[in-house]
């Protein structure tokens, strides 16, 4: 970690290190392609593991509109540090298979987003004998979550998140119990008549019931995260954890807008707040609470939160319930 970044002389940074340890060597392969039948393009994966250590949980990571599986390094390697087999697919809406709003399949992509982090989980073997060295070191038993933007839409459906219809009914049931919690980043809210016309034309998927979100959950949200596509303030993205049973915290990053400080890459257009000490206090956070949930250690979540209150203030603050 380069100290030009002003990280390495972070005290709330070395406080949360010496609540997680030290980060192990990663192994990475990309693209690792998924059996999709019916999907208009291939599904290719990334599978980032540390170099050693057993009983890993597996990590499904959903990317924000238009990105693809080589962005969020500075999330996805650190949480693969931490003893996670991290898998980030591109979905279809990324950048490089170019469907775009006008397009009649854009409609249906946050289905098959969904569709996607299932694959994952259905085809565990295939995710293992991608990565040397991982063969018998994943716990099958074991997955959790994390998403941002549009990503995390797609995550919070596993979690238990329905979507009203126009008909004001609640659509389909996705939860899937094989993820026992997640991280949500910068996930929108509740939709109605504050939902901009652009929104209410192109992004069904923005009118979320949370009262069913029953997983436990981590929201992550930036006090400055002015969306364009409602007419609520940065409050809108804390929408699941005031309104859903399972949120348990939420993390409120001061002075973030949308890409939290540069999660996706730190020098992308994206990034109109960078700021690598906020990205690397989320990357930890992030880590001891699904940590917490995929190994039962919650103590490692509560010394997190404990380190972050003692040292974090000017970063954030963390509330729970």
């Amino acid at each position: 970690m380069s100290s030009s970044t002003g990280i390495a002389d972070s005290a709330i940074v070395a406080s949360l290190d010496a609540v997680l340890g030290a980060a192990h060597p990663v192994l990475s392969v990309a693209p690792v392609a998924l059996e999709s039948p019916g999907r208009d393009f291939p599904l290719q994966v990334r599978v980032s593991a540390p170099r050693s250590g057993a009983h890993l949980p597996v990590l499904l990571f959903s990317h924000g509109n238009g990105w693809s599986l080589d962005g969020y390094a500075p999330l996805t390697a650190y949480w693969a540090s931490q003893g996670f087999v991290v898998v980030q697919p591109t979905h279809v809406d990324s950048r490089r298979n170019g469907v775009g709003f006008d397009d009649e399949r854009f409609g249906a992509i946050w289905t098959r987003r969904y569709d996607d982090l299932v694959r994952v989980l259905d085809q565990l073997d295939t995710i293992e004998s991608a990565l040397p060295g991982l063969a018998g070191r994943i716990d099958r038993s074991t997955a959790v979550a994390a998403g941002h933007s549009w990503g995390g839409q797609t995550v919070q459906m596993l979690l238990g998140a329905r979507i009203v219809d126009a008909d004001g009914s609640l659509g389909m049931d996705r939860r899937e119990e094989r993820v026992k919690a997640g991280v949500l980043m910068a996930a929108t809210g509740v939709g109605g008549e504050e939902l901009h016309p652009f929104a209410k034309a192109h992004f069904p998927f923005m009118n979320p019931s949370f009262a069913q979100l029953s997983a436990p959950t981590l929201v992550v949200a930036g006090d400055h995260d002015q969306s364009a596509m409602s007419s609520r303030g940065p409050d809108w993205f804390t929408d699941a954890y005031h309104q859903s049973p399972g949120a348990t915290d939420l993390l409120t990053l001061f002075g973030a807008e949308h890409s939290l400080g540069g999660i996706a890459n730190h020098e992308a257009v994206e990034t109109t707040d960078e700021d690598p000490e906020r990205v690397a206090v989320l990357a930890r956070l992030g880590a001891a609470y699904l940590r917490a949930a995929a190994t039962g250690d919650t103590a490692v979540w509560d010394r997190a939160r404990e380190a972050f209150a003692h040292e974090g203030t000017a970063v954030g603050r963390i509330d729970s319930k």
